[in-house]
């Protein structure tokens, strides 16, 4: 139930301190208190081999590096907490661009035990509506291994258009995947915006 880029990155101008709240979920910029959760979560190779950049076996070194990136700006992400707690964290959720694409790309992964609960369609929700809410993307992609067809429902039920196939290098594997391919624009993210007639997402600045 994964997006295949795990650290999409959200633009760091428009998510320092950014802390998203939705009816069931907080997103928040990770920090060293959630590198046991992540390692816990990350590990599992049903998680790690539908990504492109989570290894296995994973480790603590693994997500330490992972947040150094993230604080020196070179892969920002946000991690997922249910609402209730804000303690039990569920994932990792972001959007930017990486090599070569024109949009940025929104990339999720879910931790095994909260699969088939609807959290990663709600945190996509979420940064979706950010981004075109909150800046001036015209645009968002989306990609996942033709074979999760968990993230490709998330994927179609947010909105996107299936532009074609490709391949990915996904690091779990050390192997080359085919993926499908998927492409959101603000026009029809305007026009779909009801998502069910909710509410935005609640927009804040940590701190």
């Amino acid at each position: 139930m994964n997006a295949l880029q795990m650290a999409a990155s959200i633009p760091s101008e428009t998510k320092r301190g950014l802390v998203i709240e939705t009816a069931r979920l907080v997103l928040r910029a990770p920090s060293r208190r959630d590198l046991d959760g992540i390692v816990a979560l990350a590990g599992n190779a049903n998680v790690a081999e539908m990504t492109a950049t989570i290894p296995h076996p994973y480790t603590r070194a693994d997500a330490e590096a992972w947040l150094e990136k993230v604080r020196a700006g070179r892969g920002h992400s946000l991690v997922i907490f249910v609402n209730e707690t804000r303690r039990t964290l569920v994932g990792v959720a972001g959007f930017g661009h990486r090599g070569g694409e024109d949009a940025p790309e929104i990339g999720y992964w879910i931790g095994e035990p909260f699969w088939h609960q609807g959290f990663a369609t709600e945190a996509a929700r979420a940064l979706i509506d950010h981004a075109f809410s909150e800046t001036e993307i015209d645009a968002l992609g989306a990609s996942c291994r033709i074979n999760n067809a968990a993230s490709r429902r998330v994927i179609e039920k947010c909105g996107f258009q299936w532009t074609g196939t490709g391949l990915c290098q996904v690091r779990a594997l050390n192997a080359s995947v085919p993926t499908d391919r998927y492409v959101l624009s603000r026009r029809t993210w305007a026009s779909l915006r009801g998502w069910g007639a909710s509410a935005l997402p609640t927009f804040t600045k940590a701190g």
